[in-house]
């Protein structure tokens, strides 16, 4: 089995992608507003199809260090299933996304062909 990589606070700023299906959608949704809300973050769309390197729906929060350790706190405790992967954003979105990647739940496998070069 494949070790988790627990969220560190190394970077000034982050994204979490919530992860979620049709079945799962309005818990998700729910969870995305009120973090926004609750941390004053800006909240992506609710993505219904899949974007980006991200192989199921999400929704993405941008927040900064300030927030890393009280809002990922938060998620874990109340993100029930949902799957959350926690990225820096150092200007490198191959690192990110793979380096600087971090799991809540269960790890999926992203597509980064996307951050290759020549692509």
């Amino acid at each position: 089995m494949k070790e988790i990589k627990r969220p560190v606070n190394s970077h000034k700023a982050y994204h979490a992608h919530i992860y979620f299906e049709k079945e799962t959608l309005s818990f998700a949704t729910a969870l995305c507003e009120q973090a926004g809300k609750k941390f004053g973050l800006k909240v992506g769309r609710i993505h219904q199809k899949m974007v980006g390197p991200h192989p199921k729906w999400s929704c993405q929060i941008t927040f900064g260090a300030q927030h890393f350790d009280e809002f990922v706190t938060w998620l874990e405790l109340n993100r029930e299933s949902l799957t959350v992967l926690i990225h820096a954003l150092s200007g490198n979105d191959l690192e990110d996304h793979t380096i600087y990647a971090y799991w809540l739940g269960d790890s999926v496998e992203l597509d980064l062909s996307m951050f290759e070069p020549n692509k």
